[in-house]
């Protein structure tokens, strides 16, 4: 019995991971990116703007809505975890990442890591042009801004960088426990960054789901590619290196 299970599970382990990763990884990049074109619409036609204005009244202080509701060290908090989504951190994290992946031997994961963050980080710009939401001006800014409003960039990015790698990671671990981990670590990061801009007043709620949309649609197509260019051979697989011995 023994000896008739273990091809067969064999077999069922390999289709699950040539066959399900990039159609798990194609439908999450449909699923999020239908769910961005139609919060797109509901903003462009200004529907969200009540539930926008509840949010971000509800997270200030009625009688003063320059004081966002909590204690001082929350807000201060809140700072510290936006800063996650800047592109500061985002730059230093990237490129750490990419020079590792390269002195391991990964270069093909490495292109792939530089690709996803590049490529999010154009794409976002455009969207902001595109739309060019003006940020919201119902409570006072608890932080420094520069750019259009829709979609949240730090929301964004912060998702296509922390949720790459994050998968990446994943992928050279043998234990669930651990896969979960990283993979939760790298979402409860991304859904901290996106809620500290609507606590500090510098985005509308729409545009940090916006941000969250677009931004897991592009982390799930530059996976379902990277599963593409794995199972041709242009990039090496989990714990292979292309560095020469």
């Amino acid at each position: 019995m023994q000896t008739i299970l273990a091809p067969a599970t064999r077999l069922w382990l390999r289709l699950r991971l040539n066959e399900i990763g990039p159609l798990v990884s194609l439908a999450g990049c449909g699923f999020f990116a239908w769910a961005f074109i139609a919060l797109a619409g509901e903003v462009f036609e200004g529907e969200t703007h009540a539930f926008d204005t509840a949010i971000l009244l509800a997270l200030r202080s009625p009688q003063n809505l320059a004081d966002p509701l909590g204690p001082g060290w929350l807000e201060e908090s809140a700072r510290d975890i936006t800063g996650l989504g800047g592109y500061a951190i985002l730059t230093l994290v990237t490129a750490s990442s990419v020079i590792y992946l390269l002195m391991a031997g990964k270069r093909g994961a490495a292109a792939l890591v530089a690709v996803a963050v590049v490529g999010g980080a154009l794409l976002s710009t455009g969207l902001k042009l595109g739309f060019e939401r003006p940020r919201p001006e119902l409570v006072p800014h608890a932080t420094q801004v520069y750019t259009a409003s829709f979609p949240s960039g730090h929301a964004m990015l912060s998702a296509v960088t922390y949720l790459t790698l994050g998968a990446l990671l994943s992928r050279v671990q043998e234990r669930r426990r651990i896969k979960a981990f990283i993979m939760g670590l790298a979402v409860a990061a991304t859904l901290l960054v996106g809620a500290s801009r609507i606590y500090l007043g510098v985005h509308w709620p729409s545009d940090v789901l916006g941000g969250w949309t677009v931004g897991a649609a592009w982390a799930s197509l530059c996976w379902f590619v990277a599963l593409q260019l794995q199972r041709g051979g242009q990039v090496e697989k989990p714990g292979e290196s292309t560095a020469p011995p």
